[in-house]
């Protein structure tokens, strides 16, 4: 697999597979909000558009980044999210980088989102898939966020066994060891502006939850439904020592 490490910015052409990185906090977010029991994510391209859609679905529950605003119902925060029951409803999210990077990449014929949390699930989808080259969308900072760029290049190592990248693949062969990736992380700029308060919309406890390694065994694939970006969790193949039928049905979400 052919790994590169781009910046929304960067996307000149759309990839064949893209995997769309926002660890802190927006995919981060996402995967608990599928825990607490939603049934799908529709990504907004803006935050009219997230009050527009919530004003036709009023059962839909809308978040954003920053702190509280009128019409929105939840803020980017894990922290606050993994209180919130739910079951069976449909969220619509709008961040500063994640969403972005993923609309950027919507005609991909696979689009997953990641962070930390659904890293080695995100590996096995792209594992399955078998695809030649896949395209890391490191959102953050105009492609230069450190835990973004540090999560791709673990998902990429544990999806091909070894660090070969290119575009903004600067880190050298750590190997498959999570202790480096999840430090150079937690060093990050983000992580200090989200302990030191300079982002709003913050529970305490969102750092640890967005350096939390596969806390859940889902992935997270993007696809258009309805002219919209929806986000569903999906079950990633069990490891196995050799390919099976079962994981063929990778492609099937990818059409």
């Amino acid at each position: 697999m052919d790994a590169q490490f781009l910046g929304i910015a960067e996307l000149v052409e759309t990839p064949p597979v893209a995997v769309v990185v926002d660890v802190m906090r927006a995919f981060t977010v996402a995967a608990w909000a599928f825990a607490q029991g939603a049934e799908k994510i529709v990504l907004a391209g803006s935050l009219d558009e997230a009050l527009a859609l919530k004003a036709s679905h009023p059962d839909w529950v809308a978040l954003k980044d920053g702190p509280p605003a009128p019409g929105f119902d939840l803020v980017n925060s894990p922290g606050m999210l993994r209180s919130t029951d739910l079951g069976g409803r449909t969220v619509v999210q709008k961040t500063t980088a994640g969403t972005v990077g993923a609309l950027a990449v919507k005609e991909a014929s696979l689009v997953l989102c990641a962070g930390f949390v659904v890293a080695e699930a995100t590996a096995r989808i792209l594992r399955a898939h078998k695809s030649e080259s896949v395209t890391f969308v490191v959102t953050g900072e105009d492609g230069q966020a450190e835990e973004d760029l540090a999560c791709a290049q673990y998902i990429a190592r544990r999806a091909t066994g070894k660090g070969a990248g290119t575009g903004n693949d600067a880190g050298t062969d750590a190997g498959t060891d999570a202790a480096e990736f999840l430090r150079r992380a937690g060093a990050s700029r983000a992580a200090a502006e989200l302990a030191e308060g300079v982002r709003q919309g913050v529970h305490p406890d969102d750092i640890a939850l967005c350096l939390e390694l596969d806390r859940f065994s889902f992935a997270m694939v993007a696809a258009v439904e309805d002219a919209l970006m929806v986000l569903r969790p999906y079950a990633a193949p069990a490891p196995a020592p050799a390919p099976t039928n079962g994981v063929d049905g990778v492609d099937g979400v990818s059409a």
